[in-house]
């Protein structure tokens, strides 16, 4: 335990799905033990967790304020290193800030920030400071969302020419035809999650498979953006045209009210040679298109696959990989970093990938409200 790094949690309390996921991941290459944390706004009920947890009860805080100035004062072997900031959208900037400004490391929830020039912000604080800085897009730990982007970087599709990237889900769906419901929801309240709800909730998700996937930046895009209903300020669903910087063209496509849908995340790359198509709910298999070879099938865990791919992977063939081991994967990547151990870029989503995320979000609302104009990203 004592050559762990220490990491502290804030938010992602006993009822979090989130805090579930952010847990079991710290735990799955044993290199974090978590010692403290502030898991919910009331004290109390942040003790009750932290005693289930085994944690001691002096470094259960009861907000951020008290956090850093009790993890300041003890000697730097015994101090928490990394903290995850779990809260929703609105906590993450001045948490993030705060952190960094007192020398911790951060692996926090997307989107990185409710505005671009806060992500702006804590990206030049970050730069200033000999600090890891981890943005869980979670399912770029996948094994086979890895081998793609090694296949692409690879040339073995040849040059990416069409992208094609959905995320649907249905949840959405009983809540937002109720005023009331709509009004008791915190991804529909500006106030709490930002401009945005589907595209900086999920559409963010898409944007940043893309671009991780094919290596190329989005230069270009055109947002359609529908709420629903006139009196939801905040975005449902939506479809969005993007132009690479290598000329590619390409679809992002978002939704939370795509009625029966899961958490239906897909990325299709097409060069000219090949095509590669993978999707997270059968997220052990990735597929391989030519025009003149059968369909291929590959599957983790295989000699074939890549280095990145297969240092990825836990268990051996024919047993499946799945979002615990992909969040895993990331804080894997981060313990690498902030051990100064040897690591793939791709291993985890960095600090630019949230600006990029940011930046994505607020010229996507822009580019619907103005009429859908194309608008450039920076």
């Amino acid at each position: 335990m004592a050559n762990k790094i220490k990491l502290g949690i804030l938010g992602g309390g006993e009822d979090s799905l989130i805090g579930v996921l952010h847990r079991v991941a710290s735990s799955m290459h044993d290199k974090y033990e978590i010692v403290g944390g502030v898991f919910n706004p009331k004290h109390s009920i942040s003790l009750d967790f932290g005693k289930k947890l085994g944690l001691d009860s002096n470094r259960v805080y009861s907000d951020l304020d008290s956090f850093v100035k009790g993890e300041s004062k003890l000697d730097k072997k015994d101090r928490i290193e990394v903290v995850s900031v779990l809260t929703p959208n609105f906590l993450h900037y001045p948490m993030a800030k705060k952190l960094l400004e007192n020398d911790f490391h951060v692996i926090c929830e997307k989107p990185l920030t409710t505005t671009y020039d806060e992500a702006l912000e804590l990206s030049k604080i970050k730069n200033s400071k000999n600090l890891v800085f981890a943005v869980t897009y979670t399912y770029t730990g996948y094994p086979m969302v890895r081998q793609m982007t090694d296949m692409v970087k690879n040339g073995v599709i040849g040059k990416i020419q069409k992208v094609d990237a959905q995320y649907l889900q249905g949840w959405l769906n009983p809540v937002v035809h109720e005023k009331e419901k709509r009004l008791s929801t915190w991804r529909l309240n500006p106030k709490v999650s930002g401009i945005s709800c589907c595209v900086g909730d999920i559409g963010t998700h898409a944007f940043n498979m893309v671009e991780l996937v094919t290596g190329i930046k989005v230069k270009e895009i055109l947002a359609d953006l529908n709420t629903l209903y006139s009196d939801n300020p905040m975005d449902v669903d939506a479809n969005i045209l993007v132009r690479l910087s290598n000329g590619a063209h390409g679809t992002i496509r978002s939704s939370q009210i795509a009625t029966g849908e899961e958490n239906n995340l897909r990325i299709s790359v097409y060069g000219d040679k090949g095509g590669l198509k993978w999707e997270q709910e059968n997220p052990n298999y990735l597929y391989h298109l030519t025009d003149d070879q059968p369909l291929k099938v590959l599957k983790t865990a295989h000699a074939y696959n890549s280095e990145i791919s297969n240092l990825s992977i836990k268990i051996p063939p024919g047993h499946p990989e799945g979002i615990f081991d992909s969040m895993g994967n990331i804080y894997h990547g981060v313990a690498k970093a902030i051990n100064n151990d040897k690591f793939f870029k791709e291993e985890f989503p960095g600090i630019e990938d949230g600006v990029r995320g940011m930046d994505f979000i607020e010229k996507a609302v822009h580019s619907s409200k103005s009429g859908n104009i194309w608008v450039n990203l920076d």
